[in-house]
């Protein structure tokens, strides 16, 4: 049996998901913005996120663990914005999972089920050693949850949580059917929907942009 097939999720299911795809990134002719309101509303296992609740901009990401070009903004860009926007108040940094398969479902279960402070360190490793553990993962997951705090007991029965499975695919499916989110990474600044992996100095001029608009008020 392959390490493939190890991890997948018994009674696990995407097939009531829309077959997303990542895409290249596209020029926009006009910013697009969603309603704020909706998209604010936290899933029924709550939302994941780091920053002030105070803070003027709030950025949601809806990603997958098994997309390239996520890893490569969670590796490039995101430390970035966390030192100059989150860290100093100005963003609110909101993660939302959207699998495009089973393997991402199977590493963003155990994402949930690690402890509350162990999820974005947890994240950050799935991102940055996703080349490795796609190809391997059971091994390379278990490597990961175990410097979460997990044991092989703890891994083996999340990835048994049907309920848990049911919740983050119902986040993928709310944000496609509330927003229109069709590929991975798939950003909301302040609802100013930003498709695509980009530059920081594009992601630093949205972003500026969102705060002049806050402070005007």
């Amino acid at each position: 049996m392959t390490g493939r097939r190890q991890i997948l999720i018994t009674g696990a299911t995407l097939a009531a998901m829309v077959p997303f795809a990542t895409l290249p990134v596209l020029a926009e002719e006009k910013p697009e913005y969603v309603n704020v309101g909706v998209l604010n509303k936290e899933p029924d296992i709550g939302d994941m996120a780091v920053g002030s609740k105070d803070a003027p901009v709030t950025i949601v990401e809806y990603a997958s663990a098994t997309c390239p070009h996520c890893a490569d903004f969670h590796e490039k860009e995101w430390p970035l914005i966390k030192k100059e926007y989150v860290d100093t108040g100005k963003v609110r940094f909101v993660f939302r999972e959207f699998p495009l398969d089973q393997l991402a479902l199977a590493a963003f279960m155990l994402t949930r089920c690690a402890p509350k402070e162990k999820y974005f360190p947890m994240l950050g490793l799935i991102m940055k050693n996703q080349r490795t553990w796609v190809k391997n993962p059971r091994e390379e997951l278990l490597k990961i949850a175990k410097l979460a705090g997990m044991t092989e007991k703890d891994f083996d029965a999340c990835l048994k949580n049907q309920k848990l499975a049911n919740s983050i695919v119902g986040i993928s499916k709310n944000a496609n059917r509330d927003f229109k989110v069709e590929s991975t990474p798939t950003f909301f600044i302040n609802g100013r929907k930003v498709v695509g992996g980009r530059p920081i100095e594009e992601f630093r001029k949205i972003i500026d942009e969102e705060l002049k608009k806050a402070q005007k008020g």
